[in-house]
């Protein structure tokens, strides 16, 4: 049997248990019972219990005495100030990344959204869900990361996950749009054009806010 890390075991409980909250599988007001998850996951409670927090710090999980951790009730005032505190931060951590970012990622990360879109138009369907979030994360992590900042991508890293409750699942016709905004911010940072990179980033968070907008005046 393999003895792998209680680091690495915790990343992989947070990306199973973040994905039941993004799901849907995991709904607001659910408590995460700490033993059910580390059986079904097959570790001990250890990394389980740092999971946990790890999303606890992210305010997708909220502490309920001793009965444990909650899955948030993300309200929609919530989601609008996360996202327009994202709005004033996110383009200018991409003017400061610009020139940074390993360009053989964004280039591989372009290659993949073109595949995506292209393998969606070919089927005659939306593109994949989970393929545009996975790729929206590792695309705003090499942009933080690039920036230069721990504590500036651990507050966007926050805001993200707070947002990423309502983003694509909520708006899914946004889907195909995320992955050209997308492309447009690879360009801009491929071309190390901070300029381009801030405004190319703006554009998509505004992008994002106005499809919530019109999406709750609908209801």
């Amino acid at each position: 049997m393999l003895n792998i890390p209680d680091d690495r075991l915790a990343l992989q409980a947070y990306e199973y248990i973040l994905n039941l909250v993004l799901a849907g599988q995991a709904q607001p007001g659910d408590l995460l019972n700490e033993r059910r998850l580390a059986d079904t996951l097959g570790m001990s409670r250890t990394p389980v219990r740092d999971a946990l927090l790890m999303l606890e710090s992210e305010g997708l999980l909220v502490r309920q005495g001793r009965r444990g951790l909650q899955v948030k009730q993300i309200r929609i005032e919530d989601y609008m100030d996360a996202l327009q505190i994202r709005q004033l931060l996110e383009p200018a951590v991409a003017r400061m990344a610009a020139g940074k970012v390993d360009v053989k990622m964004l280039d591989a990360l372009r290659t993949e959204l073109e595949a995506v879109l292209a393998s969606a138009a070919e089927a005659g369907a939306a593109v994949d869900r989970e393929q545009v979030r996975s790729i929206d994360d590792r695309l705003h992590g090499l942009i933080t990361g690039a920036a230069g900042n721990t504590q500036l991508s651990s507050i966007i890293q926050m805001l993200r996950r707070q947002t990423q409750i309502f983003d694509l699942k909520s708006v899914p016709e946004r889907l195909d749009d995320t992955c050209r905004e997308h492309l447009d911010i690879l360009a801009a940072l491929r071309e190390a054009d901070g300029e381009a990179a801030a405004e190319t980033m703006a554009r998509h968070l505004k992008e994002v806010r106005a499809s919530i907008i019109t999406r709750l005046s609908s209801l």
